[in-house]
């Protein structure tokens, strides 16, 4: 006897992608593209303000995420040669984008000058003459400012085969190492990756930042045995918002905002950003439990407003070039011309605008591309795309 057919709906509801990860990836493009322009007055109300963390920590925990639906099941079903390969021209195409926004910062910065006078912290002394630099730019030898986080995904993702090898014999292993290097990482910050452009070395460790990239592939592990949520407990639940309500009362900017400060004792002075300091990282992972364990916001993140964060976070990577090249245009505006409170409302409104302008083409031309690698009959059924989609930065 054949076994009964699963209704359409039924189907549609087991193989439906799980939005959450895209939306939360789109208000991160969002918030980085304001908190790149330390003028801007929006960068006052983004999620660093609130909390130890900001939108790094989102796309790299992401990162690891999307790097298990795509690379980790890739591997299991077609093997390790496509699973390589795969991975590797992913790590082209990053390193292409990075080179390119490079380039384009250097230049742009470079003519701005010929008209209008620019302090000194809009680009490193050393890439402001000559071009004796070029090679460090494309070895990752050189990192400018606000340019990053793409290397640090570079490196991470290359990595992958050996972390998914590792994953596959022992998960206790795989995170014991892991804490191993974070916690060497922490106790000397000198291991990193040389920068010519910074004594101090890569501004973000990966060293440190490893160890949430795992965090991410383990919670795709764990969220994949239950139909994509992380499992809800009432009781971590209550941790991680009681943790993320003493990290708003640390970190609000009362002084900005000229109102009485509730901290009982100060904010650490130093955040530990660029190693990930614990108080980092277990705020981000609180926040990241909370969306992946509610069922309300996987609904939320399919209706209108949610769908309108997934598509940026469904292109992320060109979104993400795009707001690079308008934050370094943000700064220079800054820099050389000072902006009232109207003309930033109408820079973010403009930046937002071009954002979506072509986030929109690119989401619709990648709906027709993975339409057309569908049969008629499973275009009918499967209606949203699968996780093995995920992108963002690296995903």
């Amino acid at each position: 006897m054949e076994p009964p057919q699963q209704p359409p709906a039924a189907l549609a509801r087991k193989n439906s992608r799980d939005h959450r990860v895209d939306a939360l990836r789109g208000i991160a493009l969002l918030m980085m593209l304001v908190d790149h322009v330390p003028d801007d007055l929006l960068n006052r109300i983004t999620i660093r303000n609130f909390g130890f963390a900001d939108a790094a920590e989102i796309f790299v925990m992401l990162a690891g995420y999307a790097s298990y639906l795509a690379y980790g099941r890739l591997i299991d079903r077609q093997g390790w040669k496509t699973g390589i390969h795969r991975i590797l021209a992913r790590c082209l195409r990053l390193y292409l984008y990075q080179t390119g926004m490079t380039l384009v910062f250097v230049w742009t910065v470079r003519q701005w000058r010929h008209y209008q006078p620019l302090p000194e912290y809009t680009i490193e002394p050393q890439l402001a003459h000559g071009y004796n630099w070029l090679w460090r730019i494309l070895t990752f030898d050189a990192l400018p400012s606000y340019l990053n986080i793409l290397p640090l995904y570079v490196v991470l993702l290359a990595l992958f085969p050996l972390i998914y090898w590792v994953l596959k014999r022992s998960v206790w292993l795989l995170l014991a190492l892991s804490i191993g290097v974070w916690a060497i990482a922490n106790l000397d910050p000198r291991i990193t990756i040389p920068n010519w452009l910074d004594p101090n070395g890569w501004y973000l460790n990966p060293f440190g930042w490893q160890f949430l990239y795992i965090l991410g592939i383990l919670g795709a592990v764990w969220a994949s045995k239950h139909n994509g949520d992380l499992p809800y407990r009432p009781w971590a639940k209550a941790l991680c918002l009681a943790y993320l309500t003493g990290a708003f009362v640390l970190c609000f900017p009362y002084e900005y905002w000229h109102v009485p400060s509730l901290r009982i004792f100060p904010a650490p002075p130093n955040t530990g950003k660029s190693t990930l300091a614990i108080w980092r990282l277990l705020d981000i992972m609180a926040i990241f439990y909370l969306v992946q364990s509610s069922k309300a916001l996987r609904r939320i993140s399919a209706d209108r407003i949610g769908q309108s964060l997934a598509l940026l976070g469904r292109n992320s990577l060109e979104v993400f070039a795009c707001s690079t090249v308008l934050d370094l245009l943000g700064r220079l505006m800054f820099a050389s011309f000072g902006i009232d409170l109207w003309d930033q409302l109408v820079m973010n409104v403009v930046g937002l605008g071009l954002t979506y302008a072509l986030a929109i083409p690119l989401d619709r031309a990648r709906q027709r591309a993975r339409a057309a690698r569908l049969s008629p009959g499973a275009a009918q059924v499967v209606s949203a795309p699968k996780e093995e989609g995920l992108r963002l930065p690296g995903g």
